[in-house]
């Protein structure tokens, strides 16, 4: 790897999140009588994508929203302006991913856009499709009208009807989950008067990704699939949390069974919980529902039997199409199979800076601790900071694991204006031994002595939990 790329000067990075941040800043106050100051960040934000193809459009959305007359296309074109300028960010952070790992370029892939507007439907689905996409998109217009300082919890609950008629549309839910998750959030947050700190960067994403998905054929675009025979061989899991619902992603390295080129693909479950249920009681609520789990705890193979593959490389699990196989240590799998692994495309709506999560596999490095705790790895001078807050605790990956380790298997990602290394399995020495410690190795269950009482503790919890929900039931 050269890690001394990491801390070069991307040209034209700045320019691109300065012009972003300020059309964020324009929505906290709103547009539904923009203030002489908004103008600057509407203007810049059309300056940015001046000499593309979204530039008149742009310009025009520009000069609209200032004067207070901007209806939903223009917003359209704001959100799609902003969403282009992230994109370009995420495109040239990848480039130079792709030259500190030097491995294989991804093969773009144009995909099969379904046919039939915003999903595959008849013409009266469409209909209602359409219909359901238009009544998003005039929510998320009077949002930016009110802004994050205008919002109420009236304004806020008419996002309610619109994402109940969607749900029951697979080819609307992703759009449907979106607004609700957004919704949530805002409703926890109402009245927007009184808020002292507000997620400029999250929401505006959000809204922006929203409004997108509203365009008939938008979420289309990456709608080619394939199929997958082969080998998996797991790198690491990583799991996403939140009150309500968690998900596990695990990370590897497919080989296909023709002898093709191995790629990177991902693989998740995802599941509702109660947010009592914490730590180890995760994988109890996630482990049913993916055998690929217990892999990754055991560090086995899995063989592949036409598994569904999408364009941008993630499986659509199905334990009917997988069974396993022989052991592989995941370090060995990273110093083996990972150098020569290509990564698919990224589709044009999921290019975000946030989007990146590269596996590489580091070593040689030395470990420097800040008196804060905070951990970073030096190597070849190149200082990379260390997110261990972001492994699971439910297992045994900590950060004084990681202020130990010889070697490291994780996620090279980008935030806060610098790349950082999320861990998903380190080396360390106990004893003169060389021992691998893995943030999913409870995943499918554990002898370790923490695990097994963690374990216990969850069980306990999920038990009571669906005792109390089995008599709500009877009820």
């Amino acid at each position: 790897m050269r890690v001394d790329l990491l801390g070069d000067a991307i040209d034209g990075l700045d320019e691109a999140l300065t012009a972003v941040d300020g059309f964020d800043d324009v929505l906290v106050g709103g547009l539904l009588r923009p203030q002489p100051g908004q103008s600057d960040g509407l203007m810049g934000l059309a300056e940015a994508v001046a000499g593309t193809p979204l530039a008149s459009r742009v310009a025009e959305a520009a000069e609209k929203t200032a004067a207070g007359a901007a209806g939903e296309d223009h917003f359209v074109a704001l959100a799609a302006a902003r969403t282009a300028l992230l994109g370009s960010v995420h495109d040239a952070l990848a480039a130079r991913v792709e030259e500190v790992v030097d491995r294989p370029r991804a093969e773009e892939s144009a995909g099969e856009a379904a046919p039939g507007g915003v999903g595959d439907a008849g013409r009266g689905e469409e209909t209602q499709a359409s219909n359901l996409g238009a009544a998003a998109r005039s929510w998320l217009s009077d949002l930016a009208r009110a802004g994050w300082q205008g919002i109420d919890h009236d304004l806020v609950a008419e996002a309610a009807p619109v994402v109940s008629a969607m749900l029951p549309d697979p080819a609307l839910r992703r759009l449907a989950t979106l607004l609700d998750g957004f919704a949530g959030e805002l409703a926890a947050c109402c009245p927007g008067a009184g808020l002292e700190r507000i997620p400029v960067r999250r929401w505006a994403d959000l809204w922006s990704r929203a409004m997108l998905l509203t365009v008939p054929g938008a979420g289309s675009a990456s709608a080619g699939r394939g199929e997958a025979t082969g080998r998996l061989l797991p790198l690491g899991v990583d799991v996403q949390e939140h009150a309500t619902a968690v998900q596990a992603q695990v990370h590897g390295v497919f080989e296909p069974a023709d002898g093709g080129t191995p790629r990177l693909v991902r693989a998740s479950v995802s599941a509702p919980k109660p947010d009592t249920v914490v730590g180890a009681g995760l994988w109890q609520v996630l482990r049913p529902h993916m055998s690929l789990l217990t892999a990754v705890s055991e560090e086995r193979v899995m063989a592949l039997d036409a598994m569904p593959l999408t364009a941008e490389g993630d499986l659509i699990w199905d334990d009917g199409r997988a069974r396993m196989g022989d052991s592989a240590e995941v370090f060995t799998t990273a110093r083996v199979a990972l150098p020569t692994a290509a990564a698919f495309p990224t589709a044009p709506l999921d290019r975000h800076p946030a989007r990146l999560a590269v596996p590489v596999l580091l070593e040689g490095y030395a470990v420097e601790e800040g008196d804060d705790g905070a951990v970073a790895f030096e190597i070849a001078g190149q200082r990379l900071a260390v997110d261990a807050e972001r492994a699971p605790t439910a297992g045994p990956l900590t950060a004084e694991a990681v202020a130990s380790s010889a070697a490291c298997i994780g996620l090279l990602r980008w935030d806060a204006g610098e790349f950082l290394l999320q861990p998903l399995a380190v080396e360390r020495t106990v004893g003169k031994k060389s021992v691998a410690v893995h943030a999913g190795a409870w995943a499918g269950g554990t002898s370790d002595k923490a695990g097994v009482r963690a374990e216990k503790a969850a069980t306990d919890a999920v038990k009571v939990l669906r005792e109390r929900a089995g008599k709500l039931l009877r009820k």
